[in-house]
Order: structure tokens, then C-alpha cells, then sequence
């Protein structure tokens, strides 16, 4: 197979979340664990920090291998969904696992790997700790897909365990209130592995603490830790100065990831900066500033207040559940424009009634919807939208709504794309 065959492969023939839903997310570690005996267990061989979390989680674990690099470690890296190339998901220090790796992967394991009947995810994840076992990272940081407790990356044992934050999202696989989704993020806890949670919740901070206090696991909330004195996020790059508890101040540092919303996970970042320095990491100050300072160079990062074009301005975000979604409206609010102009797009199983009253009511609506059997249709969604005062046309496929949004707009104007992290996707 060449390696467009190999990705028809992984993409037509397994259950594949990320077009099908629920139907292919599996409450099990059995595939994984069988697929990893086929490799050899590489999971044992390689030191692992593992994130997860309902938002941040990836800007979390970008930032974390950036500063990993800069600091002198073969970093792997571990992410989902992509957005342009299915090889995103697997990289050691920024680059991306090779069409001829994935393709011999694939070539070799297919047979053993199909008696086993593995999804898209359980195949891709166990790629992906063959690749950092064969090319022997020093640590490799791991992102959760779904939830935690049985999700396919549960079966490492970290250095290091991260909770982000906990939000409204897959309701239907995770639980119906925050203490229950929380209850699945905080299975990634292991026993006497320190755990950092990025963000304080009344209700699910309880659930962490009798987990971590199970698990002889030393619980640290980053917000207790590090503050930033000031934020501001400018059009490239945000600036600020981190206060620690102990009354040291890192004055005038920079994150190339722009967004209000990167405040908790640079937070988050250095707090788990400093546990790994406990734990006997050699890293500085200097490795932290330039770590959070070179996310996109580093690690490649795409989709996070992604500036796609100026004249008029347009950018795209994978925010896309209510939290997410909240911190980019605060976002877009802070934008200078004559009229904004918004390309979205969600999945079927999105809680819309929580969503759609979060989003600006004096823009112009281009409804769309990505090209996978999970996308919710426009007219559906243009009817939805429209309950909340929400109004526009519908447009059968991504670039016909951007190119529609383009004519129509004038240099003054700003076009956001998001809503979906496919909706992004397709317009990068």
C-alpha cells in the first residue's frame, strides 16, 4: 500500500470517533492492551506525562513539549484529532512520524491488529508508542481522547498526570453532571504519581482529592501556585508576568499562542514545570520562558486563534463545546471590526441549547457543516441557531461558506470559522 491507501485503511475500515460518534468509542482497555502485546508493550519502555481535561488539554500538551524541547529532551507528542495531516498526531520534537513509518506500520501489524478488532484510535495510539519506543524519546507527553478512566491512553504509567479543567462535553459517554465527568478525567490518576489540576471547580475538585488521596498521589492546583499578574493578548502573541506563591515574579514573558482563554493553561504549563523539577527534571527558567515563548515553532501547533488572513482579518478556533466556546466569544468580543462575519459548523451530538446563546447575536451567519457522517446539517443547525436570534445562510461545505463569507465581507470586516474542530480543519 502507498501511503494514501494506508490512510484509506485507517480511516474507511475503523470505527473512527471522529466521523461516527459514540458508536466507535470503546469502554475498554482489552484492544489496547492486546495490540500493545502484539508491539512488545512499548508502553513500559517510554516515560510519559499524560493530559487530560474537557478544554486545554491540547494547548496544554503543546505547550508542555515545547518546553520539554527547549530544555533538551527528545520530546514524543501525542494529540488528537488532526487537522490537516492524520501524522499531527504523532511527532517527536515538533516533527511528524513519516509517511514510510506509517505505512510500514500498518504493513506489518494489519493481520495481528485486525484478529484484535481495534478502532481508529486504539491503532493510532499504539502507533504512536511503537514510534517513541523505536526512536527511544526521553518522555513522551500523551493527550487523553475521551475521558480518562477508559480511554485507549490510560494504560501508561506517568511521571506526571494533568487535569486541565472539567466542562460540559459528551455528555452521553461521560456523564450527565460534572461530578460524574470529572469522576472519568480523574482515572488517569495513578498511584503515587503527582497529579497538577489547572483549574479550581466547587464541584469536582472534591472528586480529584478522594481520588488522589486513593491513590497516595500528591495533588497540586496550579492556581495555588502560579498567578499572572497581568494578560494581555495582542494580535500574534500574549504577554504577562507570573506571580509565585513564594513572592518571586518572572517579569515581561511571552506565549505565541494569542487567546484570553491560554491564561489557565500557561498556568497550568509552569505549575507542571515545576513537579517535574521535583521529580529530578533539569529544567530552568530560561527553558519555561522559551518553552511557552515557541509553542508553534517547537511543536507545529495549529487551530488555536489560527489568523489565516488579514484584509479582512479571519480567524479560525477549535473551541467548540461551551466552555470553549465562552472564552472565544470573550475573544472575538475584544476584536476591532465594522462587521463580523461567522462560518460555523458543529457535530450532531453538540448540546446546542448550551452552545448556540453563547454566540454574538449581531453577526452574519454562514452555516455549514465538514464533510463526515457526524457533521449536524446547516439547515438543521440554521434552524436551531435561529431560536436565538442567530441568523444567515446555509452553505453545503466549508470553502463554499468561507468563499461566500469573503465576498461579502470588506477589509474592515472579521471573519471568525469555528465551532467544530473539523469546521477548522477544512478551512486551513
Amino acid at each position: 500500500m502507498n501511503y494514501q491507501d494506508t490512510l484509506d485503511y485507517l480511516f474507511k475500515q475503523l470505527p473512527m470517533f471522529t466521523r461516527i460518534g459514540s458508536a466507535a468509542y470503546k469502554k475498554d482497555l482489552t484492544n489496547t492492551l492486546a495490540l500493545c502485546n502484539v508491539l512488545d508493550n512499548p508502553q513500559l519502555g517510554i516515560k510519559t506525562i499524560h493530559v487530560a481535561g474537557t478544554n486545554g488539554k491540547g494547548s496544554t500538551s503543546h505547550m508542555l513539549a515545547s518546553l520539554l524541547q527547549e530544555a533538551g529532551f527528545k520530546t514524543g507528542l501525542y494529540t488528537s484529532p488532526h487537522l490537516k495531516d492524520f501524522r499531527e498526531r504523532i511527532r517527536i520534537n515538533g516533527k511528524m512520524i513519516s509517511e514510510e513509518e506509517v505505512i510500514d506500520f500498518v504493513d506489518t501489524y494489519k493481520e495481528p491488529f485486525e484478529n484484535i478488532s481495534p478502532s481508529f484510535f486504539e491503532w493510532t495510539f499504539a502507533l504512536s508508542l511503537h514510534h517513541f519506543k523505536k526512536h527511544q524519546v526521553d518522555i513522551a507527553v500523551i493527550e487523553t481522547g475521551l475521558g480518562g478512566r477508559l480511554d485507549s491512553t490510560n494504560i501508561i504509567h506517568p511521571e506526571l498526570s494533568i487535569i486541565t479543567n472539567i466542562g460540559w462535553d459528551h455528555m452521553d459517554m461521560l456523564g450527565d453532571t460534572l461530578p460524574k465527568i470529572a469522576f472519568e478525567k480523574a482515572g488517569i490518576i495513578k498511584p503515587n504519581v503527582p497529579v497538577v489540576i489547572g483549574e479550581f471547580n466547587e464541584d469536582t475538585f472534591p472528586v480529584f482529592q478522594k481520588k488522589a488521596k486513593e491513590t497516595t498521589s500528591n495533588l497540586v492546583l496550579a492556581s495555588s501556585v502560579v498567578d499572572l499578574l497581568y494578560f494581555k493578548s495582542a494580535y500574534r502573541l500574549s504577554a504577562f508576568d507570573a506571580s509565585f506563591r513564594e513572592g518571586m515574579v518572572w517579569k515581561n514573558m511571552v506565549c505565541d499562542l494569542p487567546g484570553n482563554y491560554q491564561q489557565k493553561n500557561i498556568v497550568t504549563v509552569i505549575t507542571a514545570a515545576i513537579e517535574l523539577i521535583k521529580l529530578g527534571y533539569k529544567i530552568t527558567e530560561k527553558h519555561i520562558r522559551l518553552g511557552v515563548e515557541h509553542v508553534k515553532s517547537n511543536t507545529n501547533l495549529l487551530g488555536r486563534w489560527h489568523i489565516l488572513q488579514q484584509a479582512p482579518l479571519i480567524v479560525a478556533d477549535t473551541g467548540h463545546n461551551e466552555d470553549g466556546l465562552k472564552y472565544v466569544v470573550e475573544q472575538i468580543k475584544q476584536q476591532k471590526y465594522k462587521q463580523l462575519h461567522l462560518v460555523i459548523g458543529v457535530v450532531k451530538d453538540k448540546a446546542l441549547n448550551k452552545v448556540l446563546p453563547l454566540l454574538p447575536k449581531d453577526g452574519i451567519y454562514y452555516f455549514t457543516k465538514a464533510n463526515l457522517p457526524r457533521a449536524l446539517d446547516e439547515k438543521e443547525l440554521q434552524a436551531e441557531a435561529y431560536k436565538f436570534g442567530l441568523k444567515g445562510k446555509t452553505y453545503l461545505s466549508v470553502a463554499e461558506a468561507v468563499l461566500a463569507a469573503k465576498a461579502s465581507a470588506d477589509k474592515e470586516d472579521f471573519i471568525f470559522i469555528g465551532g467544530s474542530t473539523f469546521i477548522v480543519a477544512e478551512a486551513i
